[in-house]
């Protein structure tokens, strides 16, 4: 099992920036290595890792969609009514019904039969949406009319409705129907009847768990402070989170993946600032988990069951996504303030198909149901198909369909490394701005370029500063650069063509306080920059 995760971790990692280098998303290098490495191929996967596929998968899942809820934005999410809601419910529905339709033609199901493979297909996929959304938040893409927030919460309640009717249709077509169930003695429902109370029960009782376990992580961690450290705090509400999900197994009457976005979505609403330190830390699961979760998928792909199903499995994926969720995506966003550009967007931002298909695609042919094993191969051939394409065309796409708004930091983690300019002289408070700098780099992280201004070609200075900087910053990165001409404008120029965060510089050079208050040098580059300047005393 270990030489199993070596294999999923490195090849992972590694075919995921190859194709990140390619232009093209990680998971599609993750997925073929998976293929690659998984057992139709090198089989350099244990039968122990690709039977613990299913729960790794659930794990990984469940870090994206607290990351999803993270993510969400409230005013944004009131701001489209209805949009978000209907997204959950008209597209994934109406390509089930037409994929039942089709299915008929194509394949000779019958109608229910083709509806069971409509559940499968029309499944949404959070692993592949998610990412693809929270990475357009972080971009600002869509942003300013809550587009990727209505796709994420819509993506997360079209799975409820979908796996209640596949359920259903599961135990009807494999004879094992339910009996009809009578409430208080006097009315008498059959499974479908109940069907929509189901829905409804689900969704109400996963926001009102996902409401109290954001209560709860809010006393645990902030009020009663049972925690000393973010690690600590990251075992609590991931565990948290992954109950939710596990306790639907005893407790099948709320939706536990709803129930974990909801927690994060209520957790920003509660406390913002453990919101923000949570979302730093399933950032950094999610950094495994990814690879963990794709290269499986890719070695769980029963690549032997296509067979002779390719091109009608291709027609059906083809028509069910332009015909059913066209419909569906046409009324979800009728009478929004959406243009035809960010409709349009909803075809590769909403199309992708990949956990929901691996986890069910292959259950009709264990009941015994006949078309199983067509239901198992169409599910294989729409994670192949939709998940790259999605994934891809979510990345191309959006900047040609959406409009580019002003990105929330509230919402969304903060990318990249702060850099910071230490501008040094000769002077004794050379050691303190160096330390200044030393210390925010530590604290967040960053960088450092040292800057040394040297008009006069002094060797013995310019090794003295060098050593200085080689001691203060030895377990930091940073850069030692020298320039000429005026102070001030140097600082400046190197700054903005650095693109530094802050600009940490000493209040006076040689002169005394009694000669002046701040010196001339910081006094000018306050002036002048337009990046902040941290200016620091003896």
């Amino acid at each position: 099992m270990l030489a199993s995760a070596l294999w999923i971790l490195f090849m992972g990692f590694f075919a995921g920036q190859l194709a990140r280098r390619l232009g093209a998303p990680p998971l599609i290098g993750m997925i073929l290595v998976g293929i690659a490495i998984g057992p139709q191929f090198a089989d350099f996967i244990s039968p122990e890792v690709i039977g613990a596929a299913d729960d790794l998968r659930l794990v990984a899942v469940t870090i994206i969609l607290m990351k999803a809820g993270l993510g969400l934005d409230r005013e944004k999410l009131a701001q489209q009514g209805t949009v978000a809601l209907r997204l959950g419910f008209l597209p994934a529905s109406t390509e089930a019904v037409v994929v039942a339709f089709l299915s008929m033609f194509i394949f000779n199901f019958d109608f229910l039969t083709g509806l069971l493979l409509g559940c499968v297909v029309g499944a949404e996929s959070p692993a592949v949406i998610v990412p693809g959304m929270l990475r357009l938040k972080s971009l600002g893409w869509g942003v300013a009319k809550g587009i990727p927030d209505a796709i994420l919460t819509g993506s997360a309640l079209s799975d409820v409705l979908l796996l209640l009717v596949f359920s259903l249709l599961l135990n009807f077509l494999g004879q094992q129907g339910e009996e009809a169930i009578t409430l208080f003695g006097i009315i008498t429902l059959t499974p479908l009847q109940l069907l929509p109370f189901q829905v409804v029960l689900e969704i109400v009782l996963g926001l009102a768990a996902g409401f109290l376990f954001a209560r709860l992580l809010v006393l645990v961690l902030v009020k009663q402070n049972w925690t000393r450290n973010i690690v600590q705090d990251m075992i609590i509400a991931a565990g948290a989170a992954l109950f939710l999900v596990l306790f639907t197994e005893v407790f099948p009457y709320y939706s536990g993946y709803l129930a974990v976005m909801a927690m994060g979505f209520f957790l920003i609403e509660f406390d913002a600032p453990l919101a923000r330190l949570i979302r730093g830390g399933f950032d950094i699961l999610w950094t495994i988990a990814e690879i963990v979760l794709f290269v499986l998928l890719g070695a769980t792909i029963q690549l032997q069951v296509l067979g002779n199903i390719l091109l009608p499995g291709l027609l059906l994926l083809t028509l069910s996504l332009v015909i059913g969720r066209g419909i569906g995506w046409y009324f979800s966003t009728l009478g929004s303030n959406w243009t035809w550009k960010e409709k349009v967007f909803l075809l590769p931002g909403n199309m992708a198909k990949a956990t929901v298909q691996a986890a069910i695609g292959a259950l009709p042919l264990a009941a015994g149901i006949e078309g199983g094993e067509i239901i198992l191969a169409i599910a294989a051939l729409s994670i192949l198909t939709t998940a790259p394409i999605g994934a891809w065309a979510t990345q191309v796409f959006a900047p040609k369909l959406l409009e580019k708004g002003e990105v929330d930091p509230t919402k969304v983690a903060v990318t990249g490394r702060p850099v910071f300019l230490a501008a040094i002289d000769t002077s004794p408070l050379a050691i303190q701005v160096l330390r200044k700098a030393a210390d925010l780099s530590r604290r967040s992280n960053g960088e450092v370029i040292v800057l040394y201004v040297d008009n006069l070609g002094d060797k013995r200075a310019l090794d003295e500063l060098k050593s200085k900087a080689n001691q203060l910053l030895a377990d930091i990165r940073y850069e030692f650069l020298t320039q000429s001409g005026a102070v001030p404008e140097a600082i400046v120029q190197v700054a903005e063509a650095r693109q530094v965060t802050d600009i940490v510089i000493g209040k006076r050079g040689h002169r005394t306080w009694e000669e002046v208050i701040l010196g001339s040098v910081s006094q000018a580059v306050l002036e002048m920059s337009p990046i902040p300047v941290i200016t620091v005393d003896s």
